[in-house]
């Protein structure tokens, strides 16, 4: 399981819309041990910016890690503004890549994971479909642990997509229709 979302206040980072993803890398690297510990257990730092050249084209993957504990590779794209579907497929380019390229004998299904400042889960739940969903995660940084008032809101939020509207049946949503076998 990844965090979602990462807290990466000991970058040091101020909240701008001027930060650029070459800044956060920077930082990340800068403050490496503190961000694998924030990954969690079993992460190795490979590469920054790994080069992968295909019919003289050139791409770069922000981070390249290797998991000993789940002996696969994970890469990590990072983004500053909002996740798309466009990041979602360039991260699935270059898992792909590895897995065909540099997975060897004895490792699992390379990871593909994008770090971004903000995401939408039905975009991430439709572009990636239930196949790739198992090796393509996107989670949100923080760059500041949030307020009491935030963290309050978060709970809410929580609560409101777990506990079933009053008046409804658990598992049943709210106003659903019939669609007639579909």
């Amino acid at each position: 399981m990844l965090k979602d979302p990462m807290v990466l206040e000991f970058l040091n980072l101020p909240e701008s819309p001027r930060l650029v993803e070459t800044q956060l890398e920077q930082a990340l690297i800068e403050n490496l041990q503190q961000f694998l510990m924030e990954l969690g257990k079993g992460f190795a730092f490979v590469a920054r910016q790994q080069r992968i050249t295909l019919d003289g084209d050139h791409f770069y993957i922000d981070l390249v890690f290797y998991h000993a504990v789940l002996k696969c590779f994970v890469l990590v794209d990072l983004k500053v503004g909002k996740l798309t579907h466009a990041d979602l497929g360039q991260i699935q380019f270059y898992v792909n890549y590895y897995d065909r390229e540099r997975r060897t004998e004895g490792d699992n299904p390379s990871v593909g994971l994008i770090l971004c400042s903000d995401k939408n889960d039905a975009v991430v739940k439709y572009t990636l479909g239930e196949q790739q969903e198992r090796n393509i995660f996107a989670s949100r940084y923080q760059l500041h642990l949030p307020t009491e008032k935030q963290l309050q809101q978060e709970l809410q939020r929580e609560l409101r997509q777990l506990l079933p509207a009053p008046g409804t049946a658990p598992g049943v949503a709210k106003n659903s229709k019939s669609h007639g076998g579909y």
